[in-house]
């Protein structure tokens, strides 16, 4: 096994080698739902946590797991969990360590589905989800109480786009005992949030890591670095018996494994109860993204730069939204935390307002107008209208979307075709 960190050899070789039945150098699909034990003691260990392996696909899959091991390496984690969706990753972050009459604090800046979720589904639960302007990371601080038990952000927003200030905001939850958890959806590669003091990383694989539109899937990445038993009154969770496990304290059962608590938890408690399950078709589709990614964010990131220069200097542009446009305390935060570029996500504010934004997307021939982002095909989305509709005025506000907003996720084209297609559309809008 490579002993690289580098992440364009990661991609390729983290977590597999060869089947050392078959010598296969892809990685097979294990369509299964079961695995067969060696013996009674084999199953007991197993379903007793005293040894870790396969029981079912629900809980865990070799497929799955390389991609798990992968992302996990890329990242500088210590252990990932594969997750049907990004919505469920999101969800199970949180309520992995929360719940009822507890809460977190979240970034107003991040992906209107995930707004929803937080504000209203987990609120039906029992959880709060307390929104604060990154722009001021003592926001967070101000926001947090003994019953906080989590920080929520996205690396890169959508559709905002403005950066988020991890490093700042880590530290201030480090000091209260509070992890910030950090969706990297939209940054893979760009940016390693553990390596900021984020705890906890998640994913929508559906999005880069995929990379061709073709599978749904999540995953969250434990940073193995945060000190959940030092602050053990705000996670009982985590330090109190389990008892859906015969009072297992996971703090403590972890210890033989490694810093995986939050992840064990996660797995062998939510999964095994909710089934949130990826597929193994879906991880192996996710591979073979993967092994592509650091190639396509290349394209992606030089593309958007080129889009958004031009875009800077048309006419029914009023403003461009991109991290490698903007100035003051927003462009140093992009400079900090993007290597390698600045993402493959553009906004435009176009004169014309609602109305002008929609024609655009209307008279658009080669952008797909669909409601993802990350494809190596460009896409486009007037997110007032669709992902963020569900938001109210002033929660759109908060979260960037004005009437003129379209969103803009360039893909690897050449961008002479995707620049054409744009400015016919702008022509009609």
């Amino acid at each position: 096994m490579t002993t690289s960190k580098n992440p364009e050899t990661l991609a390729l070789h983290a977590g597999w080698r060869a089947d050392p039945t078959t010598g296969s150098v892809a990685v097979p699909i294990h369509q299964t739902t079961s695995f067969q034990f060696r013996d009674t003691e084999h199953a007991g260990n197993l379903f007793a946590l005293k040894e870790l392996g396969n029981i079912y696909t629900r809980i865990m899959n070799p497929t799955v797991d390389v991609l798990e091991q992968r992302l996990a390496a890329i990242e500088g984690g210590v252990a990932g969990l594969g997750l049907s969706s990004g919505q469920s990753a999101s969800m199970f972050s949180i309520m992995n360590i929360a719940r009822a009459g507890d809460n977190f604090v979240c970034s107003t800046d991040i992906y209107g589905g995930t707004w929803n979720l937080f504000k209203n589904t987990m609120r039906d639960m029992g959880v709060e989800a307390r929104f604060v302007d990154p722009a001021d990371p003592e926001a967070f601080r101000a926001a947090t109480d003994d019953k906080t038990r989590a920080y929520y952000a996205e690396t890169l927003p959508n559709p905002k786009l403005e950066v988020f200030p991890i490093a700042e905001v880590a530290a201030i939850g480090r000091e209260l005992g509070v992890p910030l958890i950090v969706d990297n959806t939209a940054a893979p590669l760009l940016c390693r949030p553990l390596d900021h003091g984020a705890a906890i990383v998640m994913y929508s694989t559906t999005k880069y890591i995929g990379g061709h539109g073709t599978s749904i899937g999540g995953m969250l990445i434990d940073g193995g670095n945060f000190d959940w038993e030092a602050h053990a009154d705000r996670f009982p969770l985590l330090n109190e018996p389990d008892p859906s496990y015969h009072g297992a304290v996971w703090t403590e059962a972890v210890k033989p494994l490694g810093p995986i608590a939050y992840i064990l938890k996660a797995r062998v408690t939510l999964l095994r109860d909710v089934g949130a399950a990826m597929s193994p078709q879906n991880a192996f589709q996710f591979i073979q993204g993967l092994e592509t990614l650091p190639l396509r964010m290349e394209r992606h990131c030089e593309n958007a730069i080129k889009v958004t220069d031009y875009l800077q200097a048309h006419d029914k542009v009023e403003r461009v939204i991109f991290p490698g446009q903007m100035e003051g305390v927003a462009r140093e935060r992009a400079d900090k935390y993007l290597n390698g570029g600045y993402g493959g996500l553009a906004g435009i504010v176009l004169k014309g307002g609602d109305d002008a934004g929609r024609k655009f997307i209307d008279s658009l021939e080669m952008l797909y107008h669909v409601a993802n982002i990350g494809d190596a095909r460009s896409l486009a989305i007037h997110p007032g209208s669709t992902t963020h509709s569900q938001l109210d005025a002033d929660e759109l506000l908060q979260a960037g979307v004005v009437p003129g907003y379209v969103r803009l996720s360039i893909g690897i084209e050449h961008v002479d075709d995707i620049i054409a297609d744009i400015d016919q559309a702008l022509a009609k809008a």
